[in-house]
Protein backbone atom coordinates (compact mmCIF):
# COMPACT_ATOMS: atom_id res chain seq x y z
CA UNK A 1 0.00 0.00 0.00
CA UNK A 2 1.24 3.47 -0.88
CA UNK A 3 2.29 5.68 1.57
CA UNK A 4 0.55 9.42 0.71
CA UNK A 5 1.93 12.58 1.02
CA UNK A 6 -0.84 13.58 3.68
CA UNK A 7 0.23 10.54 5.73
CA UNK A 8 4.01 12.08 5.70
CA UNK A 9 2.79 15.66 6.29
CA UNK A 10 0.30 14.21 9.70
CA UNK A 11 4.31 12.62 10.63
CA UNK A 12 5.90 15.34 10.49
CA UNK A 13 3.37 17.87 11.89
CA UNK A 14 4.16 20.64 9.15
CA UNK A 15 1.55 21.07 6.12
CA UNK A 16 1.31 18.90 2.72
CA UNK A 17 3.17 21.75 0.34
CA UNK A 18 5.80 21.76 3.27
CA UNK A 19 6.42 18.15 2.72
CA UNK A 20 6.43 18.58 -1.18
CA UNK A 21 9.06 21.94 -1.20
CA UNK A 22 10.89 20.38 1.60
CA UNK A 23 11.27 17.07 -0.53
CA UNK A 24 12.01 18.37 -3.25
CA UNK A 25 14.73 21.01 -2.07
CA UNK A 26 12.59 24.25 -2.82
CA UNK A 27 14.66 27.17 -0.84
CA UNK A 28 12.78 28.51 2.16
CA UNK A 29 12.22 25.56 4.29
CA UNK A 30 14.77 25.25 7.41
CA UNK A 31 17.39 22.74 8.32
CA UNK A 32 15.19 22.11 11.02
CA UNK A 33 11.82 21.56 9.22
CA UNK A 34 13.63 19.49 6.06
CA UNK A 35 15.50 16.95 8.31
CA UNK A 36 12.04 16.66 10.68
CA UNK A 37 10.09 15.74 7.05
CA UNK A 38 12.42 13.68 5.68
CA UNK A 39 13.24 11.45 8.57
CA UNK A 40 9.16 11.43 8.64
CA UNK A 41 9.58 10.37 4.53
CA UNK A 42 11.74 7.28 5.21
CA UNK A 43 9.82 6.02 8.37
CA UNK A 44 6.46 5.74 6.31
CA UNK A 45 8.91 4.78 2.84
CA UNK A 46 7.22 7.73 1.45
CA UNK A 47 9.00 8.51 -2.23
CA UNK A 48 8.44 11.47 -3.91
CA UNK A 49 7.09 10.84 -7.51
CA UNK A 50 9.49 11.77 -10.37
CA UNK A 51 6.54 13.11 -13.03
CA UNK A 52 4.99 14.96 -9.79
CA UNK A 53 8.21 16.68 -9.11
CA UNK A 54 8.65 17.91 -12.38
CA UNK A 55 5.33 18.79 -13.03
CA UNK A 56 5.30 20.93 -9.46
CA UNK A 57 9.02 22.45 -10.16
CA UNK A 58 8.61 22.86 -13.84
CA UNK A 59 11.73 20.93 -14.29
CA UNK A 60 12.23 18.49 -16.63
CA UNK A 61 14.93 16.71 -14.16
CA UNK A 62 16.87 16.48 -17.54
CA UNK A 63 20.14 17.70 -19.41
CA UNK A 64 20.64 17.12 -23.24
CA UNK A 65 24.56 15.98 -24.22
CA UNK A 66 25.22 17.75 -27.52
CA UNK A 67 28.46 16.39 -29.27
CA UNK A 68 29.31 16.25 -33.05
CA UNK A 69 29.66 12.33 -33.28
CA UNK A 70 28.98 9.50 -30.68
CA UNK A 71 31.73 7.34 -32.34
CA UNK A 72 35.33 8.87 -31.45
CA UNK A 73 37.09 8.10 -27.97
CA UNK A 74 37.19 11.75 -26.84
CA UNK A 75 33.53 12.07 -26.69
CA UNK A 76 32.63 9.04 -25.69
CA UNK A 77 34.86 10.00 -22.21
CA UNK A 78 33.22 13.15 -21.91
CA UNK A 79 30.03 11.72 -22.23
CA UNK A 80 30.88 9.13 -19.43
CA UNK A 81 32.40 11.62 -17.28
CA UNK A 82 29.57 14.40 -17.65
CA UNK A 83 26.96 11.21 -17.08
CA UNK A 84 28.26 10.20 -13.41
CA UNK A 85 27.86 14.15 -12.27
CA UNK A 86 24.13 14.25 -13.81
CA UNK A 87 23.01 10.85 -12.73
CA UNK A 88 24.67 11.92 -9.18
CA UNK A 89 22.33 15.25 -9.38
CA UNK A 90 19.31 13.36 -10.15
CA UNK A 91 19.37 14.41 -13.76
CA UNK A 92 18.83 12.29 -16.74
CA UNK A 93 20.63 12.55 -20.00
CA UNK A 94 18.97 13.15 -23.74
CA UNK A 95 21.92 12.66 -25.81
CA UNK A 96 21.88 14.16 -29.53
CA UNK A 97 24.52 13.90 -32.41
CA UNK A 98 25.07 16.91 -34.78
CA UNK A 99 27.28 14.32 -37.25
CA UNK A 100 26.02 16.92 -40.57
CA UNK A 101 25.73 20.25 -41.30
CA UNK A 102 22.01 19.45 -42.07
CA UNK A 103 21.31 17.50 -38.63
CA UNK A 104 23.02 21.01 -37.10
CA UNK A 105 21.16 23.30 -38.96
CA UNK A 106 17.76 21.85 -38.21
CA UNK A 107 18.68 21.10 -33.98
CA UNK A 108 18.94 24.95 -33.90
CA UNK A 109 16.87 26.26 -36.46
CA UNK A 110 13.77 24.57 -34.55
CA UNK A 111 13.03 24.48 -30.44
CA UNK A 112 13.95 21.03 -30.02
CA UNK A 113 15.07 21.20 -26.85
CA UNK A 114 11.79 23.24 -25.56
CA UNK A 115 9.79 21.74 -22.13
CA UNK A 116 12.36 18.08 -22.76
CA UNK A 117 15.66 19.59 -20.64
CA UNK A 118 16.59 22.07 -18.46
CA UNK A 119 20.39 22.51 -19.63
CA UNK A 120 22.83 21.62 -22.77
CA UNK A 121 26.36 20.57 -22.56
CA UNK A 122 27.30 21.48 -25.29
CA UNK A 123 30.79 19.70 -26.59
CA UNK A 124 33.04 20.74 -29.30
CA UNK A 125 30.71 22.17 -31.08
CA UNK A 126 32.06 26.02 -31.63
CA UNK A 127 28.29 27.70 -31.40
CA UNK A 128 27.35 31.17 -33.26
CA UNK A 129 26.03 33.56 -31.53
CA UNK A 130 22.96 32.88 -33.20
CA UNK A 131 23.39 29.20 -31.66
CA UNK A 132 23.86 29.93 -27.48
CA UNK A 133 20.54 32.75 -28.46
CA UNK A 134 18.18 29.73 -29.89
CA UNK A 135 19.24 27.40 -26.62
CA UNK A 136 18.41 30.51 -24.10
CA UNK A 137 15.08 31.72 -26.04
CA UNK A 138 14.14 27.59 -24.74
CA UNK A 139 15.08 28.11 -21.30
CA UNK A 140 18.37 26.09 -21.49
CA UNK A 141 21.52 26.63 -19.06
CA UNK A 142 24.18 26.60 -20.99
CA UNK A 143 27.75 24.44 -20.73
CA UNK A 144 30.57 24.16 -23.50
CA UNK A 145 33.07 21.91 -23.28
CA UNK A 146 35.95 22.97 -26.05
CA UNK A 147 34.95 26.97 -26.61
CA UNK A 148 33.99 29.93 -24.76
CA UNK A 149 30.88 32.10 -24.82
CA UNK A 150 29.86 35.13 -23.03
CA UNK A 151 26.66 34.04 -20.67
CA UNK A 152 27.34 30.13 -20.87
CA UNK A 153 29.52 28.23 -18.38
CA UNK A 154 32.77 26.42 -20.35
CA UNK A 155 35.62 24.23 -19.86
CA UNK A 156 38.78 24.77 -22.37
CA UNK A 157 41.87 23.43 -22.50
CA UNK A 158 44.99 25.49 -23.30
CA UNK A 159 45.89 23.69 -26.36
CA UNK A 160 48.45 26.35 -27.28
CA UNK A 161 50.43 24.87 -24.61
CA UNK A 162 49.99 21.52 -25.14
CA UNK A 163 51.32 22.31 -28.67
CA UNK A 164 54.39 23.74 -27.00
CA UNK A 165 54.87 21.77 -24.91
CA UNK A 166 54.65 18.53 -26.79
CA UNK A 167 57.39 20.33 -29.96
CA UNK A 168 59.63 21.68 -27.16
CA UNK A 169 60.22 18.29 -25.74
CA UNK A 170 61.47 16.63 -29.27
CA UNK A 171 63.46 19.92 -29.27
CA UNK A 172 65.28 19.47 -26.10
CA UNK A 173 66.16 15.69 -27.16
CA UNK A 174 67.64 17.49 -29.94
CA UNK A 175 65.50 16.85 -32.94
CA UNK A 176 65.62 20.26 -35.28
CA UNK A 177 63.57 18.75 -38.09
CA UNK A 178 59.64 18.51 -36.87
CA UNK A 179 56.42 17.35 -38.74
CA UNK A 180 53.05 18.55 -37.63
CA UNK A 181 50.39 16.36 -38.40
CA UNK A 182 47.07 18.55 -37.88
CA UNK A 183 43.55 17.94 -37.89
CA UNK A 184 41.95 19.34 -41.13
CA UNK A 185 38.67 18.06 -41.65
CA UNK A 186 36.40 17.77 -44.95
CA UNK A 187 33.94 20.08 -45.65
CA UNK A 188 30.66 20.21 -43.35
CA UNK A 189 32.52 17.91 -40.88
CA UNK A 190 31.49 19.12 -37.45
CA UNK A 191 35.15 18.19 -35.83
CA UNK A 192 38.41 20.98 -35.92
CA UNK A 193 37.66 23.88 -34.71
CA UNK A 194 39.70 25.57 -32.59
CA UNK A 195 41.82 23.21 -30.15
CA UNK A 196 43.54 22.15 -33.41
CA UNK A 197 44.25 25.10 -34.64
CA UNK A 198 45.91 26.19 -31.46
CA UNK A 199 48.05 23.25 -31.05
CA UNK A 200 50.05 24.08 -34.37
CA UNK A 201 50.34 27.59 -32.88
CA UNK A 202 51.96 26.11 -30.31
CA UNK A 203 54.38 23.85 -32.30
CA UNK A 204 55.16 26.97 -33.92
CA UNK A 205 55.60 28.76 -30.63
CA UNK A 206 58.12 26.30 -29.94
CA UNK A 207 60.07 26.68 -33.41
CA UNK A 208 60.57 30.36 -33.31
CA UNK A 209 61.60 29.57 -29.05
CA UNK A 210 64.58 27.69 -30.29
CA UNK A 211 65.18 30.07 -33.05
CA UNK A 212 63.86 27.43 -36.28
CA UNK A 213 62.10 28.17 -39.01
CA UNK A 214 59.03 27.11 -39.49
CA UNK A 215 58.79 24.84 -42.69
CA UNK A 216 55.03 24.69 -44.77
CA UNK A 217 56.16 21.23 -46.26
CA UNK A 218 56.56 20.16 -42.43
CA UNK A 219 52.74 21.13 -41.88
CA UNK A 220 50.06 18.26 -42.79
CA UNK A 221 46.84 18.62 -42.06
CA UNK A 222 44.56 15.61 -42.55
CA UNK A 223 41.42 13.62 -41.29
CA UNK A 224 41.37 12.90 -37.67
CA UNK A 225 41.44 9.19 -38.26
CA UNK A 226 44.08 6.49 -37.88
CA UNK A 227 44.21 5.84 -41.53
CA UNK A 228 44.79 9.57 -42.78
CA UNK A 229 47.79 9.17 -39.89
CA UNK A 230 49.25 6.24 -41.82
CA UNK A 231 48.99 8.22 -45.22
CA UNK A 232 50.40 11.47 -43.67
CA UNK A 233 52.98 10.16 -42.43
CA UNK A 234 54.05 8.10 -45.43
CA UNK A 235 54.08 10.97 -47.62
CA UNK A 236 56.81 12.49 -44.65
CA UNK A 237 59.16 9.59 -45.38
CA UNK A 238 58.82 10.43 -49.07
CA UNK A 239 60.13 13.99 -48.59
CA UNK A 240 64.09 14.51 -49.85
CA UNK A 241 64.90 15.54 -46.36
CA UNK A 242 62.69 14.26 -43.85
CA UNK A 243 61.88 15.00 -40.56
CA UNK A 244 63.43 13.12 -37.35
CA UNK A 245 60.23 13.85 -35.50
CA UNK A 246 56.36 14.38 -35.78
CA UNK A 247 54.12 15.96 -33.27
CA UNK A 248 50.31 14.75 -34.01
CA UNK A 249 47.43 16.58 -33.25
CA UNK A 250 45.51 13.64 -31.92
CA UNK A 251 46.54 9.95 -30.70
CA UNK A 252 44.40 8.40 -33.53
CA UNK A 253 46.51 10.38 -35.77
CA UNK A 254 50.15 9.40 -33.40
CA UNK A 255 48.75 5.59 -34.05
CA UNK A 256 48.80 5.77 -37.56
CA UNK A 257 52.23 7.41 -37.86
CA UNK A 258 53.64 4.66 -35.39
CA UNK A 259 52.16 1.84 -37.78
CA UNK A 260 53.79 3.41 -41.33
CA UNK A 261 57.23 4.00 -39.41
CA UNK A 262 56.95 0.30 -37.88
CA UNK A 263 56.06 -1.32 -41.34
CA UNK A 264 58.91 0.61 -42.91
CA UNK A 265 61.50 -0.95 -40.71
CA UNK A 266 61.51 1.74 -38.96
CA UNK A 267 62.82 1.76 -35.21
CA UNK A 268 60.29 3.75 -33.05
CA UNK A 269 62.30 5.80 -31.35
CA UNK A 270 66.13 4.99 -31.96
CA UNK A 271 65.14 6.39 -35.78
CA UNK A 272 62.25 8.58 -35.35
CA UNK A 273 60.36 9.98 -32.37
CA UNK A 274 56.41 10.67 -32.23
CA UNK A 275 54.47 12.46 -29.73
CA UNK A 276 50.76 12.29 -29.36
CA UNK A 277 48.13 14.62 -28.08
CA UNK A 278 45.04 12.78 -25.69
CA UNK A 279 46.48 10.71 -23.75
CA UNK A 280 43.94 8.19 -25.11
CA UNK A 281 43.78 4.57 -23.20
CA UNK A 282 45.77 3.26 -26.06
CA UNK A 283 48.66 5.13 -25.26
CA UNK A 284 50.25 3.56 -22.73
CA UNK A 285 49.67 0.12 -24.40
CA UNK A 286 51.25 1.76 -27.55
CA UNK A 287 53.96 3.70 -25.24
CA UNK A 288 53.14 6.77 -27.15
CA UNK A 289 54.63 10.14 -25.50
CA UNK A 290 51.60 11.98 -25.74
CA UNK A 291 49.63 15.67 -24.03
CA UNK A 292 47.31 14.68 -21.26
CA UNK A 293 44.51 17.12 -21.49
CA UNK A 294 42.32 15.56 -18.86
CA UNK A 295 39.65 14.54 -21.00
CA UNK A 296 37.43 12.87 -18.25
CA UNK A 297 37.71 16.18 -16.39
CA UNK A 298 36.39 17.73 -18.83
CA UNK A 299 33.39 16.24 -19.35
CA UNK A 300 33.34 16.72 -15.25
CA UNK A 301 33.65 20.14 -14.63
CA UNK A 302 30.90 20.97 -17.48
CA UNK A 303 28.36 18.94 -16.12
CA UNK A 304 29.16 20.54 -12.46
CA UNK A 305 29.41 24.02 -13.64
CA UNK A 306 25.68 23.74 -15.47
CA UNK A 307 24.39 21.84 -12.35
CA UNK A 308 25.56 24.95 -10.47
CA UNK A 309 23.96 27.41 -13.18
CA UNK A 310 20.90 25.51 -12.60
CA UNK A 311 20.99 26.42 -8.74
CA UNK A 312 21.12 29.82 -9.53
CA UNK A 313 24.98 30.29 -9.50
CA UNK A 314 26.67 32.39 -11.91
CA UNK A 315 28.09 31.04 -15.11
CA UNK A 316 31.86 29.52 -14.82
CA UNK A 317 34.74 29.77 -16.65
CA UNK A 318 37.24 26.27 -16.48
CA UNK A 319 40.63 26.39 -17.98
CA UNK A 320 42.79 23.08 -18.10
CA UNK A 321 46.90 23.43 -18.39
CA UNK A 322 47.28 19.72 -20.54
CA UNK A 323 50.88 18.06 -19.20
CA UNK A 324 53.41 15.99 -20.96
CA UNK A 325 54.01 12.25 -20.16
CA UNK A 326 56.98 11.14 -21.63
CA UNK A 327 57.03 7.23 -22.58
CA UNK A 328 59.15 5.20 -25.09
CA UNK A 329 58.42 6.69 -28.48
CA UNK A 330 60.53 9.58 -28.00
CA UNK A 331 64.66 9.65 -27.83
CA UNK A 332 67.59 12.08 -29.72
CA UNK A 333 67.73 11.44 -32.98
CA UNK A 334 69.92 9.82 -35.07
CA UNK A 335 70.23 9.80 -39.22
CA UNK A 336 66.77 8.18 -40.26
CA UNK A 337 67.76 4.27 -41.72
CA UNK A 338 66.19 4.51 -45.21
CA UNK A 339 66.00 2.07 -47.23
CA UNK A 340 66.79 -0.40 -44.48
Amino acid sequence: MSVSVLTVADRAGVSVSTVSRALRGVPGISAVTRKRVQEAADELGYVVSPSASRLATGRTRTIAVVVPLLSKWFFAEVIAAAGRVLSREGYDVLLTELSTPELRAEFFGSPRLHGRSDGALVVALQLTPEELATLGAQGQAVALVGSERAGASSVRVEDRIGGLAATRHLLNLGHERIAFLGIQESPGSPLGGVPPAERLLGYRDALAEAGLPADPALELGVENTVDDGVAAMASLLTMADPPTAVVAASDELAFGALSTLRGAGLDVPADFSVVGYDNHEFARVVGLTTIDHSVADQGRLAAEALVASLAGQPAAVGRIEPRLVVRGSTAPPRRLRVGS
